[in-house]
């Protein structure tokens, strides 16, 4: 594994949790795999570190003092830093994996964690970011009311704006350009995600239930479960 971008620089990982030996642990194997690596134990040292040296990708613990990691997340959206975040999550604690991902979090790993996933699952994240954003077409995709501007990375309902996350526009984009197909679980991963998270589907229902809160709320649903296969957008749900 070589965490380097195009340009031949290191890429850069800013490590947030309050506990020193996560973070020396981080550092050294993160570092060992070619990452540049920062560091910081609570909200302002994470706030200090980002304006010191913008990080291509933020590991984020969950359970921090003060100010917790869905809040550290929220101010950093806010601030429009919108680099991939990857949540570090107590054992089985699924509420804390779906508020994370709700939140705008782009993946998670559960504790205690393997240094080697850490480090895949971020070499997946910025693989996602830089190189698999998906192809700008002059030509809008259209479902009904619902379009997907490429070109101005805009979506639109009945001409209203959609604010989207980055990985919820990815995952909307790949429904529009199958629409009417039934797509497994496993086929959006694949192509959204880009990494196998195994049988762990919570990624793909929360940000299912993302979209279909911010695009159907109040309307007539285009985002469709087929029980026992997947999911499908189209027009109407056929009996």
């Amino acid at each position: 594994m070589h965490a380097v971008d195009a340009r031949g620089t290191r890429d850069r990982v800013l490590v947030i949790d309050d506990d020193p030996g996560i973070r020396s642990l981080l550092v050294s194997a993160l570092g060992f795999a070619g990452f540049a690596v920062d560091v910081a134990g609570d909200l302002i040292e994470a706030l200090e570190q980002v304006a010191r040296r913008a990080p291509d990708v933020i590991v984020l613990d969950v359970m921090l003092p003060g100010v917790d990691g869905f809040e550290i997340l929220q101010l950093l959206r806010a601030r429009a830093i919108d680099v991939p975040v990857l949540f570090l999550t107590a054992r089985d604690a699924v509420e804390d994996r779906v508020r994370g991902l709700r939140l705008g979090g782009d993946d998670y790993v559960t504790k205690p964690f393997s240094v080697v996933e850490v480090g895949a699952r971020l070499q997946a994240l910025l693989r996602r970011a830089r190189g698999g954003a998906p192809v700008a077409d002059d030509a809008p995709l259209h479902c009904v009311d619902l379009e997907i501007d490429d070109p101005r990375h805009e979506v639109r309902r009945a001409g209203l704006l959609v604010e989207l996350s980055p990985t919820e526009y990815r995952l909307l984009h790949y429904l529009m350009s199958h629409q009417g197909q039934v797509l497994s679980r496993a086929q959006i991963l694949e192509a959204v995600w880009q990494y196998d998270f195994g049988r762990d589907s919570v990624v793909v229902e929360r940000f299912i239930s993302n979209l279909r809160r911010k695009i159907d709320h109040g309307r007539t649903p285009l985002l469709h479960t087929v029980r026992g296969v997947g999911y499908t957008l189209r027009e109407q749900a056929r009996p």
